[in-house]
């Protein structure tokens, strides 16, 4: 008989099911929610505050542009060849249990960042952090997707990603003051407390769930074939900025990757317990959602990592004011994911995940309005950081709940795995293509300003030989001082010339992801 529980993440009463789920659902939802939260929230302040770091970073280390994007393609790297294994992992041996040991292992390898000597060390760490991230994050939208309700599972989610964000908000901000006042160091060094409060909720409260139907084995050969795959194409395409497509590096390495890929799923089509279960891409909801993620995120992820650039070594920004800068992003996330959690009960899948991609594009189009030495934030950044997250708000709670219910309770770790390994995959390769894209544009620029100019032969040779800094590239200190301001403005100039494409370019993914959830996923 059904009888009335509390639901923790909305007002009033559910119905469920036996009484000893129900009292479960009563006794634990608040810390079930806790614990999701707490521990999404590590990898959400990491990587907001690694991205207003990179400029530091940058410059601390003598990094060049392909470098900064290591400190951040290596984590994401591991992250998206590896979500999928840890998915599967807690599928198979408990979402808790994989939950745990993710939280463990990135609070290590937090330690190991805040210590590197150098930039090779800080990669290496970062690596680290990647796979602890891809065995905690799939797990904590499972932890939810297992233990609440369907009908409510929306709201939950919604409270996840509200929370998270403001969490991630706050931590981007202390992580800006922390870089203008202290070192960068302490940005890695505050996951470890955080890490220390998850593992107590999650061995204190967290109840083990896990499939038992599932296969003890893993897929093995399709993970190490992901991992080769994806790793082999985001380093030829990074490195393929500043060596060229020729270079035989390059070329082996986007052959290696391309060639890994096409095997993987030729292995992943015959396994008999595939990481990938290919089945689910037979919804096309399941396959209309995550092309929308792959689309939309990799807008998302392309504006964001070269967005921090431009605040601070164009526009000035110190690194709290440039943290600040997302604040209404992170607010309107933590005021209306709830909201938009429940528009799929109401109005069905579809309607929000068309109308937040287009409202997110019309925002990537503001983003290349502001000039060099651009005018308030206020009448500048703001706008374009405003209407970007309503898109975005509307959009993400809808396409986490739309994912989680096309699969079965028991798919839920694939399918959040498959999801997050796309979303970061999708930021992934944009960084690294747009990047290739804005070098191009920027060092074109930069050579046809200089060309206008009256400088002397062997100060121009200097300039164009650091155009691989982007930005961060050093003005000769053997020019003369005018000389110094105005090869600073034009190089300004030829970055927000870069930038201005990567907003276009994220404007046309958004649209397109708007056309992927129209024709794929279904009506209410």
């Amino acid at each position: 008989m059904a009888i009335n529980v509390y639901d923790p993440c909305a007002d009033g009463v559910i119905e469920s099911g036996t009484p000893a789920e129900n009292s479960f659902a009563e006794s634990t939802g608040h810390w079930i929610l806790a614990a999701a939260i707490l521990g999404s929230t590590i990898t959400f302040i990491d990587g907001a505050v690694v991205g207003i770091a990179l400029p530091i970073l940058q410059k601390e280390l003598g990094a060049s542009v392909s470098e900064a994007q290591w400190i951040v393609q290596s984590y994401a790297l591991m992250l998206a060849a590896l979500l999928l294994i840890g998915g599967s992992l807690g599928d198979r041996y408990g979402s808790k249990t994989i939950f745990a040991w993710g939280i463990f292992v990135f609070a290590a390898a937090s330690v190991g960042c805040g210590l590197s000597a150098d930039i090779s060390q800080l990669i290496l760490a970062r690596t680290a952090q990647g796979i602890g991230a891809a065995l905690l994050v799939p797990g904590s939208l499972a932890i939810i997707s297992q233990s609440f309700p369907k009908e409510k599972r929306g709201s939950a989610i919604g409270t996840w990603s509200g929370s998270t964000a403001i969490a991630a908000g706050f931590g981007s901000v202390l992580g800006g003051w922390l870089i203008a006042n202290f070192s960068w160091r302490l940005i890695f060094f505050i996951n470890v407390p955080l890490a220390v409060i998850v593992l107590l909720i999650v061995w204190r409260r967290v109840p083990e769930s896990r499939d038992e139907k599932q296969a003890k084995s893993l897929d093995w050969t399709g993970a190490t074939l992901a991992t080769i795959g994806l790793g082999g194409v985001v380093f030829g395409i990074i490195e393929a900025g500043g060596r060229g497509f020729g270079d035989g590096l390059v070329t082996a390495s986007l052959a290696t990757g391309i060639v890994a890929l096409l095997l993987f799923v030729v292995v992943e089509w015959h396994s008999p317990a595939p990481m990938i279960p290919l089945e689910l891409f037979r919804s096309k909801t399941f396959m209309g959602a995550n092309l929308l993620t792959l689309l939309l995120y990799s807008a998302l992820g392309s504006v964001l990592f070269f967005l921090p650039f431009n605040l601070i070594q164009v526009q000035n920004y110190s690194t709290t004011a440039a943290g600040s800068s997302l604040l209404p992003f992170i607010l309107m996330m933590f005021a209306l994911s709830r909201w938009s959690g429940g528009l799929v009960g109401r109005y069905g899948s579809r309607p929000p995940l068309v109308v937040g991609p287009v409202i997110a594009a019309i925002g990537f189009l503001l983003f290349a309005l502001p000039e060099t030495e651009a005018a308030s934030y206020w009448t500048s950044f703001f706008p374009a950081i405003l209407v970007m997250s309503f898109g975005m708000t509307v959009s993400v709670a809808p396409l986490t709940t739309t994912v989680l219910g096309s699969v079965a309770t028991n798919q839920a770790g694939i399918a959040s795995g498959i999801n997050n390994a796309i979303s970061r995959t999708a930021s992934l390769l944009s960084v690294a293509v747009l990047g290739i894209f804005m070098l191009q544009t920027f060092s074109a620029d930069l050579d046809r300003k200089l060309n206008a100019l009256e400088i002397p032969a062997e100060i121009r040779l200097q300039v164009e030989g650091g155009k691989n800094a982007l930005a961060a590239l050093k003005i000769p200190e053997n020019a003369s001082d005018e000389s110094k301001q105005t090869i600073r403005q034009v190089v300004n100039e030829s970055f927000v010339t870069g930038f201005r494409l990567v907003a276009y370019i994220a404007a046309g993914l958004a649209l397109l992801s708007a056309a992927a959830a129209w024709w794929l996923i279904a009506k209410k």
